[in-house]
């Protein structure tokens, strides 16, 4: 591992310290074997090993090692277990080079620049003529527009245009016929307006056909369910008949992913559009997570935690998202973020969200930041 003063990246391991170029690799993790699920291992060689040590910025989500849920490659590659070490090669891309997204924690007053590879132009020519397309929550639009970014960084006078209509945002790149789009959906399962009040159907899922006949699908929906209160956007569950004014969200959550893993695996043709499930991000609102007792939240934090592992509570979602795919007959695959994201307490926005001083933001991620280690990994 190497540190500087530089921005941070996550960092990888090989397990069996083969020698492959970055294109073997790739086709080995993502594309040789029909995984369902990519778990994490962390902490792997990047420094002398030609895989990962290539000049490319990354935010090192250390340890490309690999073990997958049933079965390992025979390179040992598994994106997801590491630790975050500093690159001087982040970040990937300038905000301002990008009018057109969010969460620009520089632009709305950030001091710090250690919470910021890819290769937009050969992701581009890869992905020419297709479309893709991301449902989700904020969690989601924080990914998407993390990948739009990069993209248009990468060929910055290729003609692009942003559109929206009703709940679906389409960045559409001319020069290469490539649509990214997001689709809010923040529950993915229907959510209707009756007499009796805003229902949460976890058996019910009436817009799947605009999920259909794309080339690439990333799910995710994990942080409304956690919801309460006045933050709660339904007022009763429905399963079949029954309707209930509440229930353990998490035992709601675990039905209405049953519920989406089992119309995709019905309803998407995988031999044209590959599927991925974004995983669950962490939030920071409880220093004593990460044994810091003082810290209340997010806010102040500027470094990412040291190491493999966090020191706080296995995280409710990822447990329940790995046991839903672990049951489907098709390739889903699992950008498996938790870990990635549990050691990044410093990469919110927290009050640099643009909303002022007294709104403090754990949930979601600046830009540029660790977003786009979750896109290098598509």
């Amino acid at each position: 591992m190497h540190q500087t003063n530089s921005l941070f990246s996550f960092s990888f391991a090989n397990s069996s310290r083969q020698q492959f170029t970055e294109s073997e690799m790739a086709f080995s993790c993502f594309h040789l074997l029909p995984l369902v699920l990519l778990p994490l291992t962390l902490n792997q060689v990047v420094n002398g090993n030609p895989v990962f040590d290539d000049g490319d910025p990354v935010l090192d989500y250390a340890e490309r090692a690999g073990v997958l849920m049933k079965q390992q490659s025979s390179h040992g590659c598994n994106f997801f277990q590491g630790s975050w070490v500093a690159d001087d090669e982040y970040p990937l891309y300038n905000a301002s080079s990008c009018p057109f997204i969010g969460f620009n924690c520089i632009k709305n007053g950030r001091p710090d620049k250690q919470y910021f590879k890819f290769n937009g132009l050969d992701f581009m020519e890869r992905y020419r003529g297709k479309n893709i397309m991301f449902v989700g929550d904020s969690l989601s639009n924080n990914m998407w527009q993390s990948l739009t970014c990069m993209l248009h960084v990468a060929a910055p006078n290729s003609n692009y245009t942003l559109t929206q209509a009703g709940l679906l945002s389409t960045f559409y790149l001319t020069e290469y016929a490539l649509s990214v789009m997001f689709l809010k959906n923040g529950f993915i399962v229907d959510l209707a307006y009756e007499k009796i009040g805003k229902v949460l159907k976890l058996d019910s899922i009436s817009t799947g056909n605009l999920w259909k006949g794309l080339d690439m699908l990333i799910f995710t929906t994990y942080h409304w369910w956690t919801h309460s209160g006045h933050s709660q956007t339904w007022d009763y569950f429905q399963v079949g008949q029954k309707m209930v004014k509440e229930m353990d969200h998490m035992e709601a959550y675990k039905i209405a992913l049953t519920t989406w893993a089992n119309w995709v695996d019905s309803n998407i043709d995988f031999s044209k559009t590959k599927v991925f499930f974004q995983g669950v991000a962490a939030v920071h609102i409880d220093g004593k997570e990460w044994k810091e007792p003082k810290a209340r939240s997010c806010r102040g934090q500027t470094q990412p935690l040291l190491g493999t592992s966090y020191p706080g509570p296995t995280h409710p979602g990822e447990a329940i998202v790995k046991s839903v795919l672990s049951t489907v007959a098709n390739p889903i695959y699992l950008l498996d973020i938790t870990l990635l994201t549990q050691l990044r307490k410093d990469g919110h926005p927290s009050i640099y969200a643009g909303l002022g001083p007294k709104f403090v933001d754990c949930s979601h991620w600046c830009l540029p930041g660790a977003p786009d280690a979750w896109n290098e990994l598509l």
